[in-house]
């Protein structure tokens, strides 16, 4: 997986980057009722990479968070905006095109699977990924959810990838429609 990081930050280098619309997503330890600790925020960033005649768009995802636990963790965009009852409110992993398939950010199944969320042993998370077929409008009006275990973008032998249990969660909240 760190393989994946490294070689994105070549790619980014190597273009150069046009940023667009931006969103942060303010991120919370799932508890059963009311909102848990804070472990930090998310920051999504429509991105458009160039490099001579070649255009790719997608999203820059900058996590800035603290107090997790070490290791690789399932990182999705899920369907409802609602971390309630330990993240289980927040429904099954975005999926609009209904293909009922989770195979990761590179290929044609739920648009709401991310690269896995690397954290280091000091529970932090920092390093940037890539999801190339989402854009900020996207995510709009769903949540983001951080769970204990990595994820293997398969169904098999696990479903979903193998996560398991939702730990963190955040609301991807349009401001712009917010009545604050």
């Amino acid at each position: 997986m760190k393989k994946i990081f490294v070689i994105s930050a070549l790619i980014a280098a190597m273009f150069s980057q046009c940023y667009a619309q931006s969103i942060t997503v303010e991120m919370y330890k799932t508890v059963k009722k009311g909102r848990g600790a804070s472990v930090g925020r998310v920051v999504f960033k429509d991105i458009e990479l160039k490099n001579g005649n070649h255009t790719v768009n997608g999203v820059l995802i900058t996590p800035h968070l603290h107090g997790l636990p070490p290791g690789e963790h399932g990182f999705h965009v899920h369907e409802i905006a609602n971390c309630a009852n330990d993240g289980l409110a927040a429904g099954g992993h975005f999926d609009p095109g209904h293909t009922g398939k989770h195979l990761g950010p590179y290929q044609e199944g739920h648009l709401g699977d991310l690269p896995v969320l690397y954290v280091n042993k000091h529970g932090d998370s920092t390093t940037p990924v890539y999801a190339p077929r989402l854009q900020v409008k996207d995510i709009l009006g769903h949540s983001l959810m951080i769970h204990a275990g990595g994820d293997n973008y398969s169904d098999s032998p696990e479903p979903l990838g193998g996560g398991g249990a939702r730990i963190a969660c955040g609301i991807i909240a349009d401001k712009s429609k917010s009545k604050d």
